[in-house]
């Protein structure tokens, strides 16, 4: 029966590549036109191909839009480096079987290839009862005397419990809610299920990207359909090299494998599909077909024979440039690397980052660079040039606004002189300390990553002789951490002298296998290669070996008191009343007024805070040489605090809150009419010009 490639694609499983093809119905780019920028445009109807592999070259998003009336579909092609982040929406049909999600989705070696799926119903497998709900991860697959498993692990109150499910093991099982962002081609590599549709939302576009490159989406509250449009990878009968077709060309397949002597072809394969052979398989006797772009393995050119002895997991270490500027270079170190380190100080800028870096066996020494002054008694205040000694992490307890709870602390010793004086200091401490070293030790990157916890400062202070050593040169290095990458063991058929470590994910190459040595061949030590890694894959690396660290804990927040209707602010406005004589009645309210202000004057000022219930007594009376006690009374006033809140007169007056907006509204109104009024009594001396008359909520005040 007739396909298409796309049809074709959603119906074979991987495992069983290569597949030998008949094209049924060909088609033909401008007639005489076969090969176009390495993709094969032009299929006759009769030619044999096969099929040994296939990737995603681009994606097709569908956005959904809605109106009053009707709705509608968009649709545009995201490359597979656009630069924003994306949340993995949860697929909501379910899988029947473990197999059905092991055919559908990739599980691999990095976290990003750990799928996790929970259960309708409760489980028992391998020993192990799994609830309804439970999260199930999804590791990597095993087979054991010729049964196939998926190694999973169920994480229970921070514990996990390691267990071993059948692929034919059938059930419910349903994708969890993914709270990770992916890059789109993160997506691609891992979250795209085969045969169906993979809903994202776009959460975030990154900046510093060249304008009008990429498509820009305007709804970022919608969901994306993610659409894959596939490349395979194929040979013809009398070509080496291997062809590639895009799976949207308008051509239809028959699967004639049965009929067809796959060795009568060309069979390239990549050095990923190697590594995927079990150990059994090797050593493998093979000829490269197309060799490696990189300058590392010039030697590994095509048409060379080689043999892959075996393939591992090796543990490089992430080495990166100690530098504060942003043009860090980043590298990979081989545990066999020669050269020797000296310890370098390592910055620390909270005490919680000092936590992390104290498991070693010897305690830190540090000097704080940066003050920190602590309100509760049981903490200790941090100057700079204090000097501590590190020693563990504990937790005391705190009595504050009647409660009691318990805080993560770390003990140190201060050095004061000969003196060790024992404190507590809150992992939120900003301090900055600076470590100071006492170790004139050399160590090996092995010795490092054994004994001390990274990231770790260092310089070299012996450099690698085997090889050009361009560490050495660097003024200061930051050991971040190891990492597992996996490689193949390989060398020349021709020069057993030269052995490599082929990283599978960096190296892109095509080999055809020829035979199987009947012997084990003896290899020298592989060749020790410093790898100088981009930006972005050196944060790729990091991203795929490691979960995102718990940040540090917040410093507590100082209590403050609730603000509630009942005590918002007050404005106190009196009855209109024109200028009094000099002295006042004992008992009128602004005798009564300035008494009371007089009294709380020095409580109110040393607060200094204007909010809650306390607002500013300004002077907006200008007195005339002729009238002064008005003036005076008013100047005794100025400046102060008044807490109105607490201000109970017998008046007939129901004043109202105003809240903080109209009261700047206000004072910005008198301020206008002061300054009115001023230039009205340059022009009309002897009189009292005063504000007019300003109404609030039915409120007025006049002069």
């Amino acid at each position: 029966m007739a396909l298409s490639l796309e049809n074709f694609i959603d119906s074979v499983d991987p495992t069983s590549l290569p597949r030998i093809l008949q094209i049924q119905s060909g088609i033909y780019f401008q007639g005489s036109v076969y090969e176009m920028h390495g993709t094969e445009c032009c299929l006759a109807t009769g030619e044999i191909i096969k099929v040994i592999g296939f990737k995603i070259a681009k994606i097709i998003a569908e956005i959904s839009n809605s109106d009053k009336d009707n709705t509608f579909t968009r649709s545009m092609e995201l490359p597979l480096e656009y630069p924003g982040l994306f949340k993995v929406l949860a697929d909501p049909c379910p899988y029947s079987s473990v197999k059905n999600i092991t055919e559908s989705l990739q599980i691999g070696h990095n976290r990003l290839g750990h799928p996790r799926f929970r259960s309708n119903i409760d489980i028992q497998v391998d020993g192990v009862f799994i609830k309804e709900g439970e999260h199930i991860v999804l590791n990597s697959l095993n087979e054991v005397a010729g049964e196939q498993y998926v190694n999973c692990e169920v994480v229970r109150e921070g514990k996990s419990k390691i267990l071993k499910i059948p692929l034919l093991h059938k059930g419910i099982f349903y994708e969890c809610e993914d709270d990770q962002f992916y890059t789109l081609k993160e997506i691609v590599e891992w979250k795209i299920p085969k045969n169906r549709k993979r809903v994202v939302k776009l959460v975030k576009t990154l900046t510093g990207c060249e304008p009008n490159r990429y498509p820009v989406i305007d709804d970022l509250n919608g969901d994306l359909s993610l659409m894959p449009i596939y490349e395979i990878h194929a040979v013809m009968k009398f070509r080496k090299d291997i062809v590639h077709i895009p799976s949207n060309l308008d051509v239809e397949v028959v699967d004639v494998t049965e009929f067809y002597d796959i060795n009568s072809f060309v069979q390239p394969v990549s050095v990923s599909d190697i590594f995927k052979r079990p150990s059994e398989d090797f050593p493998l006797l093979a000829e490269i077909i197309e060799g490696s772009d990189q300058n590392t393995y010039s030697s590994l050119k095509a048409g060379r024979l080689i043999i892959i002895h075996k393939k591992h997991f090796c543990n490089p270490v992430i080495v990166s440039e100690n530098r504060s500027d942003l043009n860090k270079r980043h590298f990979l170190i081989p545990k066999s690397y020669k050269g020797r380190f000296k310890r370098r100080p390592r910055e620390f800028p909270t005490v919680y980052d000092m936590e992390l870096a104290s498991k070693n066996k010897d305690h830190l020494h540090v000097i704080a660079t940066k003050e920190f002054l602590s309100d509760p008694a049981e903490f200790s205040s941090v100057l700079v040039g204090d000097q501590f000694l590190v020693k563990q992490c504990q937790s005391i307890e705190l009595t504050g606004e009647g409660e009691k709870r318990l805080v993560k602390v770390m003990a140190c010793e201060r050095i004061v002189g000969k003196i060790y004086e024992q404190i507590f200091l809150p992992m939120y401490v900003e301090g900055s300390f600076v470590e100071v070293i006492h170790d004139k030790k050399q160590y090996h990157i092995s010795e490092i990553c054994k004994q001390f916890s990274l990231p770790f400062n260092v310089k070299v202070s012996v450099r690698d002789l085997s090889i050009n050593d361009t560490l050495a040169i660097l003024p200061a290095l930051r050991i971040e951490e190891e990492i597992t990458d996996p490689r193949l063991l390989v060398s020349l058929l021709n020069d057993p002298s030269e052995c490599y470590e082929l990283p599978v994910q960096r190296v892109n190459m095509s080999i055809q296998l020829l035979q199987r040595p009947a012997t084990e061949v003896p290899h020298p030590a592989p060749k020790t290669i410093v790898e100088e890694i981009s930006e972005d894959l050196y944060y790729m690396l990091r991203r795929y070996e490691n979960a995102t660290l718990h940040p540090p804990p917040r410093p507590p927040k100082k209590p403050q008191s609730p603000v509630t209707p009942a005590t918002s602010l007050k404005l106190l406005l009196p009855e209109p009343k024109k200028p009094e004589p000099p002295k006042s009645p004992k008992n009128s309210p602004s005798e009564l007024l300035r008494n009371k202000l007089k009294s709380q004057r020095n409580v109110l000022v040393a607060t200094g805070r204007p909010e809650d219930n306390v607002v500013y007594v300004t002077n907006t009376l200008q007195e005339t040489s002729g009238s002064e006690a008005p003036a005076a009374e008013m100047n005794s006033l100025e400046g102060l605090v008044v807490d109105v809140e607490n201000l109970n007169f017998d008046d007939k007056h129901d004043y109202e809150y105003i809240d903080e907006d109209k009261m700047k509204g206000l004072r910005k109104q008198i301020h206008d009419n002061e300054h009115l009024n001023k230039k009205n009594w340059k022009k009309k001396k002897g009189t009292i010009t005063s504000s007019c008359i300003i109404s609030v909520n039915g409120c007025a005040v006049k002069q």
